[in-house]
């Protein structure tokens, strides 16, 4: 079964967890998500069946190498996406919220594009100066 917008987001976090500190217990991962335990618990549960985790009640889990895999691509859909708004120009107290509500909806073809564009406009500085001049005179008629 394909994972549910709401099981990526498990997912995501559970690799960057265990990236970040070497395991991802059940507590940490409500505090990160701002959910109950509870719910936190279920979930784990709905990932170990759909094969994503390992969950073993009391013992904590461990992503499966499909887990491991899928975790991958999303913490890179994450950080590719606020590094696109960035390049764009969106103002950085939006990016997190901003990725937070298209990065599910995008397909991983729409994706790749994207990681594209960014690196059109990383490899060459002049592309993304004459994108800010574009920006800059957008601006000034949006004010006069």
């Amino acid at each position: 079964m394909p994972p549910t917008p709401s099981m990526e987001d498990y997912i995501e976090r559970i690799y960057a967890l265990i990236e970040e500190k070497g395991y991802a217990r059940v507590s940490d991962l409500a505090e990160n998500l701002e959910v109950h335990p509870s719910s936190v618990t279920k979930m784990i549960q709905k990932l170990d069946k759909g094969k994503y985790v390992v969950y073993e009640k009391y013992r904590g889990f461990v992503l499966t190498p499909n887990g491991k895999k899928l975790g991958k691509r999303l913490v890179y859909r994450h950080e590719l996406l606020e590094e696109f708004l960035k390049v764009i120009g969106v103002d950085p107290e939006n990016i997190y919220q901003d990725v937070e509500g298209i990065e599910h909806h995008l397909s991983w073809n729409a994706i790749d594009r994207i990681g594209d564009l960014v690196q059109f406009f990383e490899e060459d500085e002049s592309r993304l100066k004459q994108l800010r001049q574009v920006q800059a005179k957008n601006e000034e008629q949006e004010q006069s």
